[in-house]
């Protein structure tokens, strides 16, 4: 279902967006890594490479919509389509709550975490138009899904975001043959969980989710048959955080 499929991933030189490029490319896929360090992403192109998949590189800052769509076009001129497109390039801030975010941090987390995934999103969707076939993923949340202390206001909003976002191309490019998942995974262990104001124990990383647990979930979505929509997907650890605290128990 992957082998010759275009896929383009955002923040991809790291975490969820790394996995799901090394799944979708070792079925088969040519995958396009976009994300703002160059460096990370000749990094894991390279290892796809060795790992004998294809991948290339198109560092992009995804808040810049004219560079965006730019991307978009030069990835169907060279590929000649962009089938599939996974949106994970997002962030947070360790000043996040109310009390504490400032204005620049909530911005700074809109305009990649939600204005970018729109940015890209419109940039595919002329092209997967005119082929009457398309896939877009999105990477949301927990906090998508289920409001969250720990990520503060604009995660939350964002996220939250994503998930209507996302039902509305299914409401709206459905008889265009383009479908859209939003991916709804509770915590895992990728280096955002730096950006906490209290970082997780290493006890407590090792109970998340993992990158590859995502990069499957990726892949599983973008192996269905094109009569078959993922409408939304929600995961979390079995030790889930959330439900621990809204149940009253105590870490042992």
């Amino acid at each position: 279902m992957l082998q010759g499929k275009i896929v383009w991933v955002t923040g991809a030189g790291t975490g969820i967006g790394l996995a799901g490029a090394q799944v979708l490319a070792a079925g088969g896929a040519t995958v396009i890594l976009s994300g703002r360090r160059a460096g990370l992403l000749e990094e894991a192109a390279a290892e796809i490479h060795q790992n004998g998949g294809a991948a290339h590189t198109a560092p992009l800052d995804v808040t810049d919509a004219d560079a965006v769509d730019r991307a978009a076009d030069a990835i169907v001129a060279h590929h000649g389509a962009i089938d599939i497109l996974v949106n994970n390039a997002g962030i947070n801030t360790k000043r996040r709550r109310w009390q504490d975010q400032t204005a620049a941090d909530f911005d700074s987390v809109i305009r990649i975490n939600l204005n970018g995934l729109f940015y890209c999103t419109r940039a595919v969707l002329n092209h997967m138009r005119a082929r009457k076939d398309g896939l877009v993923i999105n990477v949301s949340s927990w906090a998508g899904v289920r409001t969250s202390a720990l990520v503060g206001p604009a995660y939350n909003a964002a996220k939250h975001a994503v998930v209507t976002l996302t039902e509305t191309i299914n409401m709206e490019e459905c008889v265009n043959g383009i479908r859209a998942c939003a991916i709804c995974p509770g915590e895992v262990d990728t280096p955002i969980m730096a950006q906490r104001p209290v970082p997780p124990t290493a006890q407590d990383l090792a109970r998340m989710l993992k990158p590859e647990d995502l990069g499957a979930a990726i892949a599983w979505v973008a192996q269905q048959p094109r009569h078959v929509c993922i409408n939304e997907l929600v995961i979390s650890p079995a030790w889930n955080r959330f439900y621990m605290r809204a149940a009253g128990h105590t870490d042992p």
